[in-house]
């Protein structure tokens, strides 16, 4: 559905973006990151045909951007950071301009109406844009990528101002979306990308550094795969019966946590995956096992230690990976290849 070839963009003599190839299928939905001036905003711009390349290739649905300007933004919503509001008009208002904008040949009350609905802002269609709140100004230009039914999604901190639980609805609805559009989610807040997206694209200084899923960005960046456990049991007689565990490299008491309970941190030889062989002898001994932490490293300590090192090609060396593979790599995942519905 996406497919980046050497992209590279140059301003006078700063290179913002250098080299960056990957591609999106239908049905994923890829969570995009980046610390602020990595070149991750410039390459969004670039998709949607907002700023022109100075080199390489961008195809959306088999359209190049550059060539087939209007076929290729016919397939896209984007919501930027800052939504792009009239906020001297209604709501629906806006929306039926934004219809009209785009040639949309749906129906135009019943497509709308599914609009205000799914994205929840029904209520307040009959409302001046500048009389709402924050965290529904967003929906309203969260509605506005969605009209057309584009095939893809970009979504640059859909989130902000939103309260918890609509948070939690939007993730819902990008969710529910991804089932039938590709959608490309930047977002500095790493829990809102873990619960959505599978697989994550890191750009840094211009480059990008990473493209997997998080389990495996997790798994190069945890070697040691240890565990932390917290067993209801006496500390000295649990100490001495987990060193003798299979694969067990060390155990170190981490004290007591609760009341009757002691945490261990628990590291095993090289590559062994020791959790099942512990959980076995914390039972053969009757005691009780509360819990069993992995310490692989979360999405936020995989973006620190890969946008804090001193260039990329240490990052890339973290991850066992280098530019040419990554620029070979397709980044194909598991996709979900139904034909389209309208949402």
């Amino acid at each position: 559905m996406i497919k980046v070839t050497g992209l590279s963009k140059r301003y006078g003599i700063h290179l913002a973006v250098e080299n960056v190839n990957f591609e999106i299928q239908k049905g994923e939905v890829i969570g995009f990151l980046g610390p602020n001036g990595a070149g991750k905003s410039t390459i969004m711009n670039i998709l949607t045909g907002y700023l022109s390349m100075t080199q390489g290739k961008v195809e959306i649905d088999g359209f190049d951007i550059t060539e087939y300007p209007e076929e290729a933004k016919r397939r896209i919503g984007y919501l930027p950071e800052i939504p792009p509001l009239y906020v001297d008009m209604k709501v629906r208002e806006y929306l039926n301009f934004i219809y009209d904008l785009k040639s949309v040949k749906f129906p135009k009350k019943p497509h709308i109406d599914e609009i205000l609905k799914l994205v929840k802002i029904d209520g307040v269609q009959n409302r001046l844009i500048k009389n709402l709140s924050k965290g529904y100004r967003q929906r309203v230009g969260f509605a506005q990528a969605l009209v057309g039914n584009p095939d893809v999604l970009i979504l640059d901190e859909p989130t902000v101002g939103l309260d918890p639980k609509q948070i939690i609805e939007i993730r819902n609805l990008i969710s529910r979306l991804g089932k039938n559009h590709t959608i490309i989610l930047s977002s500095h807040i790493l829990s809102e990308i873990q619960a959505v997206c599978k697989r994550v694209i890191i750009i840094n200084r211009g480059q990008m550094v990473a493209d997997d899923t998080m389990f495996n960005l997790s798994n190069k960046l945890s070697g040691d795969k240890s565990v932390v456990a917290r067993i209801a049991c006496t500390e000295k007689e649990m100490l001495e019966a987990l060193k003798t565990v299979k694969d067990v490299e060390s155990v170190t008491s981490l004290g007591r946590k609760e009341d009757g309970t002691f945490d261990f941190l628990i590291e095993p030889k090289y590559g062994a995956d020791i959790r099942a062989a512990v959980f076995d002898r914390v039972v053969s001994r009757g005691k009780t096992l509360l819990s069993m932490t992995s310490n692989n490293a979360s999405l936020e300590q995989v973006f620190l230690r890969l946008t804090e090192v001193s260039d990329n090609e240490e990052a890339k060396r973290l991850l066992g990976t280098s530019q040419e593979s990554l620029s070979d790599s397709d980044g194909t995942t598991e996709s979900n290849m139904d034909s389209k519905e309208e949402f």
